[in-house]
């Protein structure tokens, strides 16, 4: 399919163009994984089971969603600094 077919589909019914993509190929960048361990104490540890479990999510799922929200964070203000 060309371009332009492809754009004039996804502009009539976005919901249809789904079948024309190669979704076996399709990759999201800066989001490959890789293992890390980190050590925590206990109290750390029963802390983030407890707020986990409060949340609804697992442990790993809550330390990433902090860590991103930190890392964030930091990038914004770092930016924020340098455009000042």
């Amino acid at each position: 399919m060309k371009a332009k077919e492809f754009d004039k589909k996804f502009d009539d019914d976005a919901s249809d163009i789904i079948d024309n993509l190669d979704l076996s190929t399709a990759k999201r960048p800066n989001r490959l994984q890789k293992r890390v361990n980190v050590d925590f104490p206990i109290w750390m540890i029963d802390s983030l089971d407890r707020e986990a479990s409060r949340l609804g999510v697992t442990r790993q799922s809550i330390i990433k969603v902090w860590l991103a929200e930190r890392l964030e964070h930091s990038t914004f203000n770092k930016h924020q600094r340098q455009t000042q």
